[in-house]
């Protein structure tokens, strides 16, 4: 117990103890701005990971467009409901379940 007193009273262990309590509670960069910026950067890294995927199978896509002419007739046909002059389009819209 005099042990833990003595250094109670010590001046730079009340100084060390001070600045670590600063620094851990009390400054800008404290520990919970710490885990909100770490969580901000891990949501920000699965964004970024995701549009590069995305960027890398609309790159593949406008590729198979540009070199096949097939591919490019059934995109047209599946996306913008193209179709030749003396052919019907029907469109098939399935209903949401109901509950």
């Amino acid at each position: 117990m005099s042990r833990l007193l003595e250094l109670c009273r010590n001046k730079y262990f009340i100084a060390t103890a001070a600045f670590v309590v600063w620094m851990l509670f009390f400054d800008k960069n404290d520990m919970l701005s710490q885990y909100e910026f770490r969580t901000e950067v891990n949501k920000l890294q699965e964004e970024k990971d995701f549009y590069t995927e995305e960027t890398a199978k609309v790159k593949k896509d406008l590729n198979e467009l540009n070199t096949n002419l097939k591919t490019a007739e059934k995109f047209a046909r599946e996306k913008y409901f193209m179709k030749k002059s003396n052919e019907d389009v029907f469109v098939i819209i399935k209903a949401a379940p109901k509950d």
